[in-house]
C-alpha cells in the first residue's frame, strides 16, 4: 500500500531531478551502454522465465550484436 503512495508521488519534476542526477553520476556516453545492458538483461529474464531457447533466436541476437559492432 506504501509503494503506491510513493509511485502517485512521483510526478514530472522529480524525474527530471532523477534524470539530471543519472547524468551527472554517470556521465550522458556511459547511460546508453547502462541502458542497453538493463535491456539485455530483462531479455535473458523473459527468455528463461518462458523457457523458450530456440536455436532461431539465438542466432538472430548473435546477428544484431554484429551488425551493431
Amino acid at each position: 500500500m506504501s509503494l503506491f503512495i510513493i509511485a502517485g508521488a512521483i510526478g514530472a519534476w522529480e524525474i527530471v531531478a532523477i534524470v539530471a542526477i543519472a547524468l551527472l553520476l554517470f556521465g550522458g556516453k556511459k547511460i546508453p551502454e547502462l541502458m542497453k545492458g538493463v535491456g539485455q538483461g530483462m531479455k535473458e529474464f523473459k527468455k528463461a522465465v518462458s523457457g523458450d531457447s530456440s536455436k532461431k533466436e539465438e542466432e538472430e541476437e548473435k546477428e544484431k550484436e554484429k551488425i551493431e559492432k
